[in-house]
């Protein structure tokens, strides 16, 4: 076989130059058989290996009797099953080029967005702990959003992924956009709509926002994969390194960091987030007139210990409410408790657990409260059907009636005079 550069060289001599075959096999010391098939070959030559076989190929007939059964069987599973004791990563390559054949392809398609057409949202959650509360760190959830036709990137750190706090995390971003995307993607996370449905917190935010909720097929990150490479660009660009003393700390670093991240030029659109985040604006959704509700609400009757529980703290309340049916909301930063339209509790939320703050007011109004119930509280005295008073007798009365003794000292007394 010749050498790609003796093939051009004979069919230059041969075609620009016009010699005969004779002169070309004296010139470059070729023989005249291989001359003539360079001569009729319109392509290069190319060296091709005939194949040496494989020790998979005798196991080959079972993999694909298990594949048409089990089309997403694990490759270890398959090696077990067929007993197979070789390298277990030729026996891999050869299940993954015979498993298309039986579970068939998913293809995706490269899309492009119009301006304030997208906005893909995920839940990111760094391995780093952050402080809390005394003697506490968490890994907390960071929200992020990705905005289609721009790429620009925005995140904060919210305290839970409860519906509330989910959405309240939405509203913040959307608000430093300052207009509202057509329509936000999310995957199946269990508050916005876990079950393949939008939870009613979710439906509620959308239509206050007059936007859509688009819910990703389940299993398929691709559908998203904007907000993916953005999570992974957090976590590789941003992540490394980096203490936080707060969340208020990881929220303030990370605003830091994605004002220059987003400077960057993204190949995928030949520009840099900053120069086309206008354009994306105008596309874009107004405000509505009213923000939508957000934050954990609920309504409980308020018990004797004057407290409510708030994602695993206990906050409490005006006692002289106990017993009534009060309303709670709980933002990223404050516990508010109110009754018929009255705040009687106001804390500063923690995100840490387990535990527990009293308002200094409630505790004395508790304890006014008690002294005074206890003061004016009738003694109980037990009346016959009759209705004459019951009487209280000494329990002595009964062992003398009974001739019992449960004195241990008059007991020991007695046997050593017996004795």
């Amino acid at each position: 076989m010749i050498v790609v550069e003796d093939w051009a060289e004979i069919r230059r001599l041969y075609s620009g130059e016009g010699l005969p075959i004779k002169e070309i096999v004296r010139r470059l010391g070729i023989s005249r058989n291989t001359v003539r098939a360079a001569l009729r070959s319109d392509r290069p030559p190319e060296y091709q290996r005939p194949p040496a076989g494989s020790l998979v190929d005798a196991f080959e007939p079972r993999i694909r009797v298990l594949l048409a059964e089990f089309p997403r069987m694990p490759a270890t599973v398959i090696a077990e099953r067929v007993g197979w004791q070789h390298s277990a990563s030729i026996f891999r390559a050869r299940v993954s080029a015979l498993r298309p054949e039986y579970q068939g392809v998913d293809p995706v398609q490269k899309t492009s967005y119009q301006p304030g057409e997208i906005a893909q949202c995920d839940l990111w959650f760094p391995e780093t702990r952050v402080f809390v509360a005394p003697g506490q760190e968490r890994i907390l959830p960071v929200l992020v959003m990705t905005l289609g036709f721009s790429r620009t990137i925005l995140a904060t750190m919210i305290p839970s992924r409860q519906a509330g706090d989910i959405l309240e995390g939405m509203w913040l971003l959307i608000e430093q956009i300052g207009r509202v995307p057509k329509t936000l993607v999310w995957d199946r996370e269990a508050a916005i709509g876990g079950t393949g449905k939008l939870t009613t917190p979710a439906a509620a935010f959308a239509g206050t926002l007059a936007t859509r909720i688009q819910l990703a097929p389940a299993r398929d990150p691709e559908f998203k994969g904007m907000v993916e490479r953005a999570n992974g660009y957090l976590e590789t660009s941003f992540l490394p390194g980096r203490e936080f003393a707060s969340p208020a700390d990881f929220n303030a670093q990370l605003t830091g960091w994605l004002e220059r991240a987003n400077t960057r030029r993204v190949r995928s659109i030949g520009a840099r987030p900053v120069e086309l985040v206008d354009r994306d604006r105008q596309g874009m959704l107004a405000l509505p007139r009213l923000a939508p509700q957000t934050g954990l609400r609920f309504r409980v009757r308020l018990a004797r210990d004057y407290h409510i529980r708030v994602d695993g703290n206990d906050y409490s309340a005006d006692p002289r409410h106990i017993g009534r049916n009060i309303d709670a909301v709980a933002t990223g930063t404050m516990v508010t408790i109110t009754s018929g339209g009255a705040v009687i509790g106001r804390h500063e939320r923690s995100w840490g657990h387990h535990q527990v703050f009293t308002d200094p007011e409630h505790k004395a109004t508790a304890s006014k409260l008690r002294t005074a119930y206890y003061s004016h509280r009738p003694a109980s005295t037990r009346r016959h059907p009759d209705g004459h008073p019951v009487a209280i007798r000494a329990l002595s009365d009964y062992d003398a009636l009974f001739g019992v003794d449960f004195d241990p000292t008059s007991t020991l007394t007695t046997t050593e005079e017996a004795r």
